[in-house]
């Protein structure tokens, strides 16, 4: 069923592979977005509207959003090493705008509000599978506030405003606005570029997710039947892993492919996050089971770079969340 989709943060590096993804699935999209990364990766589609706004302008928002059914929050400043930024900046867009986001998405009628929270909310825990019902502790302000944004949406879904939130793990593979401060893509930008792989730490665990499953995940709870997704917390990962492993992984898709041995070094890390998801609920719940793999996400990137898709790409400040917003004194 054809719906009307809108995006917050569509212009980032998810959104630039998911809105293609869902403008082939004959949906109609509308990007609101700062485009502090630009748009230009987007094909001019007669199903795609690209609106700059700022999700804090909720008077904007509101108006941008109604007649949509579907409203998908992608928005935010992304990931822990974002808050070097100033905590204030990073507290009004991922926390404070997050409450009237959500009653200015009910009071036009949007049907249903799909919250991309994160998997980092968990923080750091021994437990050998975490799921959804696991205490959260976050580690920094960015999972700090991405965990408190949850209870805000769950407290507005009422019989005419459906909600459900996703708890994705860190996502890797190539796409157009690409990111190369997430761990499979930095290595793997490390090993084609450097010809060595400095590791941080290492024996941190991670969850991963290939950004093209991410896309199916998202189609998913956009169609998904009301009675298995509302009110719902879906962890969404695929293989967990420390980061030494996606290293060695790293390694051995380079050796396979160029036939050469890639340095690894192992260096001191200060970040101890730490969690190994289970994914189980989404499987059993929505019958989601992802198709790729972190190998396939590496293997992305290296065609990408060997295509000349991606250039600069220690320098540029496109690819890198903190840099870019520094660079473009974002206030």
């Amino acid at each position: 069923m054809v719906k009307k989709i809108f995006v917050t943060g569509g212009a980032g590096y998810i959104g630039s592979l998911l809105i293609p993804f869902l403008l082939k699935k004959g949906h109609k999209v509308k990007v609101y977005d700062t485009l502090f990364f630009g748009s230009d990766f987007f094909k001019k589609n007669q199903n795609l509207m690209i609106v700059k706004g700022d999700i804090r302008d909720t008077k904007k928002l509101k108006k941008e959003c109604n007649g949509y059914d579907v409203f998908l929050h992608l928005a935010c400043i992304s990931n822990d090493a974002s808050y070097v930024l100033d905590e204030n900046l990073s507290k009004s867009i991922n926390f404070d705008s997050f409450e009237p986001m959500v009653k200015a998405a009910k009071e036009v009628k949007i049907k249903r509000f799909i919250y991309a929270s994160t998997s980092s909310v968990y923080g750091i825990s021994n437990e050998k599978n975490v799921k959804e019902d696991h205490p959260l502790v976050p580690l920094t302000l960015y999972n700090k506030y991405k965990g408190l944004c949850e209870p805000i949406l769950l407290e507005n879904i009422d019989n005419n405003f459906e909600g459900v939130i996703f708890r994705p793990a860190t996502v890797c593979g190539y796409a157009p606005r690409l990111r190369l401060d997430l761990s499979v893509n930095i290595l793997t930008n490390h090993a084609y570029n450097k010809n060595k792989i400095t590791v941080f730490g290492g024996n941190q665990l991670r969850p991963n997710l290939n950004i093209k499953d991410y896309c199916l995940a998202v189609e998913l709870l956009i169609n998904s039947d009301k009675k298995k997704v509302n009110k719902e917390i879906f962890n969404i990962g695929y293989e967990n892993m420390s980061i030494l492993k996606i290293a060695e992984l790293v390694q051995q898709v380079f050796k396979k492919k160029y036939s050469k041995k890639i340095e690894i070094i192992k260096t001191h890390s200060d970040d101890n996050r730490s969690y190994h998801i289970n994914s189980d609920k989404v499987k059993y719940k929505l019958g989601f089971i992802p198709k790729f793999t972190i190998t396939d996400a590496i293997e992305s990137i290296l065609d990408a770079f060997e295509s000349n898709k991606i250039k600069n790409s220690f320098d540029n400040d496109i690819y890198f969340n903190v840099k870019r917003m520094q660079n473009l004194n974002v206030k």
